[in-house]
């Protein structure tokens, strides 16, 4: 099998993929782990990566605390890698894989969450679409009401639409193609920095290890984490015999350091450029917009690289997203179901550009992907293992009664209780801000903001909450994987169900 090609005769570079979640013959195999590699490379040199790093220096951390944050944080990815390890077996996408572990019915619950979860990411991208066409807009004297937005809107939910419609092949080869341009352009902005950041002069408020506990899962949740469920949708074109340790090698050096580089850039560019109020407004990138030691033709330029970088990393949401609803069993295409995205994801960027600040739209959504990836990971990778690394490719696609992956009436239930443990626990132990100021979640929170000791702020006026056994410290994605993992594994010992359904090591 060629690596130096993209596609084959049902995934060609510029035209139609025609597969969806139907099983990959193995004649139609093309990719390998590099190209894999450079697809989430080209994705990982990306603004909104770098606005991350200035939105966690919004907690109050020190520079070399958020860069201690983004670093181990980043490690996630290799949560990714192996989240990409069983595509290659089955043929297929992370959803339709999913049904082994949750039933040919049951796993319907978690396309459904991965498909509003993949509109979350499509709004966020536009949003800041639309952010960096405003500061252009400022630059070039246009003056912008409510009707030229949504305008701008509708026009980025088409245009970003492009790449995933076509599909595979060409984002590998789109993608693929940036990775240079990208680098060279933030290497430049990065000369800027130098000059004039001054990391040491941003004002430090979180102290302990609660407030770090907060940044690094809003670190993991939108790196490798946030990832996961989105592997398995590339690596299905790679041949079955592919090395494992090639794939999550590739992938993590792919996606891990660029991120790391771009999150740095960001947290450094929050010392210098601007305010933090800005930073945390409905449109980050005015924090660009006319600053010291960045000239305007700069800002310019760097503006446009942002916003194709934006609609290449949509575009690998919107390839998932539309594979989720097939998943779901809506009787689509998947070039059909990424127009349906494209349209539903325009309606709620309208909504959310004009009623929400961005960083308050990151921080609520974050929550949101922490409480059902970290237990739908856990109980994907459990289950796979407990296969022996084996699937029946036919039965994954089937949705008969009585196929191996059936269960009891299409749903496994020892994976719906695992998932459900799994959820409520990391929910319980989800905090989006040390106490006292989350103060409406505490109830929602127990572990993080409930139970246990009592909490002051200090102030003259004290403020007063209950601090919860881990004081306010955010545990969500440790509660989440550990207790649905466990679970999960606990009650397929107990039950047998991975047994009665392995593929014998002689199929």
């Amino acid at each position: 099998m060629s690596s130096v090609h993209d596609g084959s005769s049902g995934d060609q570079a510029f035209k139609v993929e025609t597969h969806g979640i139907d099983f990959i013959p193995e004649t139609e195999r093309w990719a390998s782990p590099r190209n894999i590699g450079a697809m989430w490379a080209g994705s990982a040199i990306n603004m909104e990566y770098f606005i991350y790093g200035a939105l966690l220096m919004g907690f109050g951390f020190s520079f070399w605390t958020a860069v201690s944050i983004i670093v181990i944080g980043n490690l996630s990815y290799l949560l990714l890698g192996v989240a990409s390890l069983q595509g290659q077996e089955s043929g297929t996408t992370a959803f339709t894989t999913s049904r082994a572990a949750f039933g040919t019915q049951g796993s319907k619950l978690v396309s459904l969450f991965n498909w509003i979860t993949q509109l979350g990411f499509e709004t966020e991208g536009l949003i800041l679409i639309v952010g960096a066409v405003l500061v252009l807009s400022q630059y070039a004297g246009v003056t912008v009401n409510s009707a030229f937005k949504v305008i701008i809107i509708v026009l980025a939910a088409a245009v970003q639409a492009i790449m995933p419609y076509l599909g595979h092949a060409t984002m590998v080869r789109v993608l693929r193609a940036l990775i240079i341009p990208f680098a060279v352009i933030f290497a430049i902005f990065a000369i800027f920095e130098v000059g004039h950041a001054h990391p040491g002069s941003v004002f430090v408020f979180a102290h302990g290890w609660e407030p770090y506990s907060a940044g690094l899962a809003f670190t993991i949740a939108l790196s490798g984490l946030g990832w996961t469920e989105c592997g398995n949708d590339y690596t299905r074109y790679l041949p079955r015999t592919t090395k494992r340790s090639s794939v999550v090698g590739w992938i993590f050096l792919s996606t891990a350091l660029p991120e790391i580089v771009m999150m740095i850039l960001g947290a450094l560019a929050y010392s210098y450029l601007s305010t933090s109020a800005v930073w945390n407004s409905a449109n980050p990138f005015f924090a660009l917009y006319h600053q010291k030691g960045l000239p305007s033709w700069f800002v310019v330029i760097f503006l446009l690289f942002a916003i194709v970088q934006l609609f290449g990393i949509n575009s690998l949401d919107l390839y998932s997203s539309g594979v989720s609803v097939q998943a779901l069993g809506i009787h689509l295409k998947r070039y059909q179901a990424v127009v349906l995205d494209s349209v539903i994801a325009c309606a709620l960027t309208i909504w959310a550009e004009f009623g929400s600040t961005f960083s308050l739209y990151m921080k609520d959504f974050v929550g949101v992907i922490i409480v059902w990836i970290a237990p739908w990971f856990a109980i994907f990778v459990v289950d796979w293992l407990l296969r022996g690394r084996r699937y029946d490719a036919a039965a994954l696609q089937s949705t008969e009664p009585g196929n191996r992956y059936w269960a009891s009436g299409g749903v496994n239930w020892n994976a719906m209780i695992a998932f459900v443990v799994g959820l409520v626990l990391a929910t319980s132990a989800f905090s989006k801000a040390p106490p006292p100021v989350n103060f409406p979640l505490h109830w929602m929170t127990p572990f993080s903001n409930h139970f246990g000791a009592f909490y002051c702020d200090g102030s003259a006026k004290a403020n007063c909450g209950p601090a919860g056994w881990f004081g306010g410290a955010d545990m969500s994605v440790f509660f989440g994987i550990i207790s649905a993992g466990l679970v999960y594994f606990i009650l397929d010992r107990l039950s047998g169900y991975t047994r009665r359904t392995r593929v014998s090591d002689a199929a």
